[in-house]
């Protein structure tokens, strides 16, 4: 570590596989706790490159626990987080819309870090059992349309860097490698980011993954569709700002998203929206991101007959019926 170090220290960037080599390294263990933080701190005074990402990206998927699920094509819907607004489970209600529209979702989660409710807490507040077993979510997904991965069950080596992140109480570079390391590798994803430089960043390193991807960015902070301005969406190709009106959806409120101040009110408003029983707001940024997803997964769909599906998802209680087909699995 110390050639490293001394290396970047000297305003060099390591290139993919030095940045991959590197964190298995760290993965596997093999060095100290001092170490580890001066290495992150090297990203915390410069900006990462898109090769020492996806080298990073490369060490994660090497070291996680595999799931192969060659028969299906998928899709993981997910964010970012980092974005301190503490909505609803956008992108979790999103995946439940996916699957109720016949889509195949691979949902890597966490619980929440920068929310009080992540993912994570929603599907265990169902009574949802996590596992990395392969034959169960292979199960899942062909009987439900959706499996999900609690990610630390999938990612040991994360052990690793856990006590320094914790530590050092500030952002590192893990915080935006989440959504790039689902252990089911899909072909498509949609992922939401806080600013835009990581959007850019993603964008970069997307590009030459050969996957369909959508990137999602609300211009006034948001890491998903907001509805409370104008976002920006980049694809494979294409790169555009929509505003709720582009859509047919009316802008909505900052306190429309709310996500509640406990994992039980989360769970709350998360049951309400997906039983029917959301506001119009409420309603309205679920069908958002999930025609995006729906986009992605269907690159030759209008964005309105995307919409048009979200919504017959929703309303006709598909979504409502993936989640306690799913929930029914477990026991």
């Amino acid at each position: 570590m110390k050639e490293t170090l001394n290396y970047l220290f000297d305003h060099k960037i390591l290139s993919r596989e030095e940045a991959k080599e590197v964190l298995i390294r760290i993965g596997k263990g093999q060095y100290s706790d001092p170490e580890i933080a001066s290495f992150l701190t090297v990203y915390l005074m410069r900006k990462i490159t898109p090769r020492e990402l996806a080298g990073f990206r490369d060490a994660l998927l090497e070291l996680c626990v595999q799931v192969n699920l060659p028969d299906y094509n998928t899709i993981d819907v997910c964010g970012t987080g980092g974005d301190d607004k503490n909505t609803f489970n956008i992108s979790t209600l999103t995946a439940f819309v996916l699957a109720g529209a016949d889509v195949k979702v691979v949902k890597h989660g966490n619980y929440g870090v920068s929310s009080v409710c992540g993912s994570s807490n929603i599907l265990e507040y169902y009574g949802y059992k996590f596992s990395n077993e392969e034959d169960k979510l292979k199960d899942e997904i062909d009987k439900v349309n959706i499996c999900y991965l609690h990610a630390p069950l999938f990612h040991p080596a994360m052990k690793s860097v856990g006590p320094v992140r914790k530590s050092l109480k500030v952002k590192t570079f893990f915080n935006i490698l989440g959504p790039m390391v689902n252990p089911c590798r899909p072909e498509n994803q949609l992922v939401g980011v806080f600013n835009e430089e990581v959007m850019n960043l993603y964008n970069d390193v997307y590009k030459d993954t050969g996957k369909s991807y959508i990137i999602l960015h609300c211009l006034n902070g948001y890491d998903e569709i907001s509805l409370t301005g104008p976002f920006r969406y980049v694809s494979n190709d294409l790169d555009e700002i929509l505003s709720p009106e582009d859509l047919n959806l009316k802008k909505v409120t900052k306190d429309d998203l709310f996500g509640g101040n406990t994992v039980e009110e989360a769970a709350g408003i998360f049951d309400s929206i997906i039983n029917g029983n959301g506001s119009e707001a409420q309603n309205s940024v679920v069908i958002a991101n999930a025609a995006m997803g729906i986009k992605c997964f269907y690159k030759n769909k209008s964005l309105e007959d995307c919409i048009s599906y979200a919504k017959e998802s929703l309303f006709s209680k598909k979504a409502l019926n993936a989640l306690k087909k799913l929930i029914d699995l477990q026991s």
